[in-house]
């Protein structure tokens, strides 16, 4: 009998020790909650790219006349020295990322040129058709190593390390034959027969998440629209984050910037599945954002409006 009640004296001190245990960790929870200050999209005081600064492509790959032009025209609508006159345009997307440059110095702030640099065509595979990141880089340092963003492109039959599985591109910073240069390089890939519907949504069916019907691509090649949306991405994070310490919200390793900080968003009224209300070519009743050079459309990524802490669209 003593027995009996020694065993439910020791488990009803067991079960208020445990109590307590609860007690405090849901009281440390709580006062963590409220002490954790969000995440927050902020200037880290290092330098963004500034001045004449030129774009080189560099095509991996299989790729066409036709196709290369889309990229080529998209680099030369960002410029204002060559304004469109349909508007909304490409150029006044990119004049968003001026406002990153404000905000860095406000009493005298850099200014950044873009132009379009050299093409350089390896359509032979020269590395393969199965590339490591350390080939990419090897082939950004095929361009200019001074003033340049770097930019390799691989064609839809080319393999990279992490595309498709956690990357649709990347970028990054080179040293550059002198110790003291570094040069920025970008990497996009043609997702088309790889995975389009995580790569070059919205005009392919997504992989995973509300399926929405596909648009249509307004230059009628889902692999290259796909590309010039995460090309552009990549520019505003290269211009505004290039060497790590600039624009970006979240850990340095895996950063969100410019335009990653409002994914799926192309126009207002976006919400996952759905991109946004865009303009539509009654001709091809293809979907777009921007207007750009020789007549072409395009669908560029929202920007984040560092003045106003929101994602900013052009329509």
């Amino acid at each position: 009998m003593a027995s009996s009640v020694y065993t439910h004296l020791l488990l009803q001190l067991v079960l208020l020790i445990s109590l307590f245990h609860l007690n405090l960790a849901a009281r440390r929870l709580a006062d963590s909650a409220e002490t954790q200050q969000p995440l927050l999209f902020k200037y880290h005081n290092g330098p963004l790219l500034s001045g004449k600064i030129s774009i080189n492509l560099i095509w991996y790959g299989n790729f066409k006349p036709s196709q290369r032009a889309i990229v080529s025209d998209f680099i030369a609508s960002l410029s204002t020295s060559t304004p469109t006159k349909a508007q909304p345009s490409v150029a006044a997307w990119w004049k968003t990322t001026d406002k990153y440059y404000q905000l860095g110095n406000s009493k005298n702030p850099s200014t950044l040129v873009l132009s379009m640099g050299t093409q350089i065509i390896d359509a032979t595979y020269s590395l393969g058709k199965s590339l490591s990141n350390q080939q990419i880089e090897q082939l950004a340092s095929k361009g200019a190593q001074a003033n340049a963003i770097n930019v390799v492109l691989t064609s839809d039959d080319v393999a990279v390390e992490g595309f498709c599985m956690s990357k649709c591109g990347t970028h990054g910073s080179l040293t550059g034959a002198s110790v003291q240069d570094k040069f920025t390089y970008i990497w996009v890939g043609n997702s088309k027969t790889q995975c389009p519907g995580q790569c070059a949504w919205p005009f392919h069916q997504p992989i995973y998440g509300p399926q929405s019907p596909p648009l249509v691509a307004p230059n009628n090649d889902v692999g290259l629209d796909g590309m010039v949306i995460n090309l552009a991405s990549l520019l505003a994070g290269t211009t505004t984050n290039p060497f790590g310490n600039g624009y970006f919200q979240g850990p340095k390793d895996a950063p969100l910037e410019a335009a990653s900080t409002c994914p799926g968003v192309y126009g207002k009224g976006a919400y996952p599945g759905y991109a946004g209300d865009l303009l539509v070519d009654p001709a091809t009743g293809a979907s777009y954002n921007a207007n750009g050079a020789n007549g072409r459309k395009y669908l560029v990524p929202a920007l984040f409006d560092p003045s106003t802490q929101t994602c900013s669209t052009l329509v």
